[in-house]
Parts: structure tokens; C-alpha cells; sequence
């Protein structure tokens, strides 16, 4: 009886230890939450030319100048700067540019915006920004938007090889021509 005893007290205290030793800590869900753009945009296909990951901020009544300052390099997106990786060899813009990863930073303006590709790798926001690791700086043209639009996306539509990313916030939408290599 006394084994008996032992061994269920035994097994509480173990299951009592482990339970606790496993409990995880998981941090409430990101205001900003993380994203990913895609093209061609299509889920089936998965053959994929470029890849972005960005986190979407949210306007939650505040002006855009404020989020995304005029004339001041922006991580474009929240929390950590923007990520592209394309697959093949691009033409960025106007500007050709290697397959690979690369972080992006935009420049909003009054009018067309510059945006950045940089050789910078694992950037939270801007506050570290190099212009010294830049490998491209193209104008990205600015329409106004008929809907505002809430959180910061970014898209691609086109063709084949041919594709434009469009980046919207608020009632702004940034758009850049983006061609991929045939190999």
C-alpha cells in the first residue's frame, strides 16, 4: 500500500513539474500584425517571382504624415522594415536588380515617392537605416486612393513577367513597375 501511495504521489509531483516547466508565455497578438504579397498572387501557384513580408500599421484616426513622415526614410510598414526576395533577376522601377533578399525603405514626399531597396538585412524600423548599403532608389508614382484604406497593404497584379506592387494607405496608393528576367 505504501508503494502504491508513493508511486501516485510520485507521478503527481512529475505531472505537477512538467506542467509547469512547459508553460509557455505567448505575447498578445501584434497591433501591426506581419503580412506577406506575393506575385503572381495566386495561392496555387507556386512558383513565385518576389515575395514581400511587411507588417500592415493601422491609421486608427491619425494622419499618415504622422505614421509615415514626408521627406524621412520609412521602414514601409511597421515593427520590422519590409523584406523582398525575388527569384529571379528584376528590373526594380527603371533600375535592374540581382535575384535576392533585400529590405525596403520608402521616402513619402508631397508627390511621387522614393523607394529603396538596400542590402541591409534583419532592420527594426528605420532608426539604423544606411544609405551606404542602397542598391537601387526609384520613384514610386503617388494616385489618390477612391476609399481610405486602414491598414497599409501592399499588392501586385500584371501578367507573365510583368507586374506592378502597389503599396495603399489612407487614401494614398504607391505604384512601381516591376519586370522579372526570363532565363
Amino acid at each position: 500500500m505504501k508503494k502504491a501511495i508513493l508511486s501516485i504521489v510520485l507521478l503527481v509531483i512529475t505531472i505537477i513539474s512538467s506542467t509547469e516547466t512547459n508553460a509557455q508565455k505567448f505575447p498578445k497578438m501584434d497591433v501591426s500584425p506581419m503580412d506577406a504579397a506575393s506575385f503572381p498572387n495566386n495561392w496555387k501557384d507556386a512558383n513565385k517571382l518576389v515575395k514581400i513580408i511587411y507588417s500592415r500599421p493601422q491609421l486608427k484616426g491619425r494622419s499618415l504624415d504622422k505614421l509615415a513622415p514626408l521627406n524621412k526614410v520609412w521602414r514601409t510598414g511597421a515593427n520590422e522594415a519590409a523584406e523582398v526576395t525575388f527569384y529571379k533577376d528584376v528590373t526594380f522601377g527603371d533600375r535592374k536588380v540581382k535575384k535576392g533578399t533585400y529590405t525596403m525603405f520608402s521616402i513619402p514626399t508631397e508627390g511621387d515617392w522614393t523607394i529603396i531597396l538596400s542590402n541591409q538585412k534583419n532592420v527594426w524600423g528605420a532608426y539604423f537605416y544606411d544609405k551606404t548599403q542602397d542598391v537601387v532608389r526609384v520613384p514610386g508614382k503617388v494616385t489618390k486612393s477612391e476609399e481610405n484604406i486602414e491598414a497599409f497593404s501592399i499588392v501586385f497584379d500584371g501578367e507573365g513577367s510583368k507586374a506592378t506592387m502597389h503599396m495603399g494607405w489612407g487614401k494614398k496608393v504607391i505604384s512601381l513597375p516591376v519586370v522579372f528576367e526570363n532565363e
